[in-house]
């Protein structure tokens, strides 16, 4: 059976100055599940992609959502629908939670 409990899930998280390197908890066809460590001054760029749910853990930063940015805080949810852009810039090292089901 995969992992199903995590009591520390932003230890899991990886830095790298050459960019994310996301850590996946689930990696199926139908669901996946990672947490993301992004360096002070890292960025994702703006990119489409499928609905999405990013729910910040550590830092401070601006997430992109089409044309429209949001404050980037621990304990904030960033539900992000099918299609729409979305781009993310760290202030300070930035921990988050991802998940997105099947395309």
């Amino acid at each position: 059976m995969p992992d199903i409990y995590f009591t520390d899930t932003k230890s899991k998280a990886v830095f790298s100055t050459e960019g994310p390197k996301p850590q996946f908890l689930i990696d199926t066809p139908q669901f996946k599940a990672l947490v993301v460590g992004l360096e002070a001054g890292g960025q994702i760029p703006v990119h489409p992609g499928e609905a999405a749910m990013y729910h910040f853990l550590e830092g401070e930063g601006l997430m992109t959502v089409d044309d429209e940015a949001f404050a980037i805080k621990p304990g904030v949810t960033i539900v992000v629908p099918s299609g729409a852009k979305r781009g993310m810039n760290a202030k300070t090292r930035v921990v988050f939670l991802g998940s997105k089901g099947e395309k």
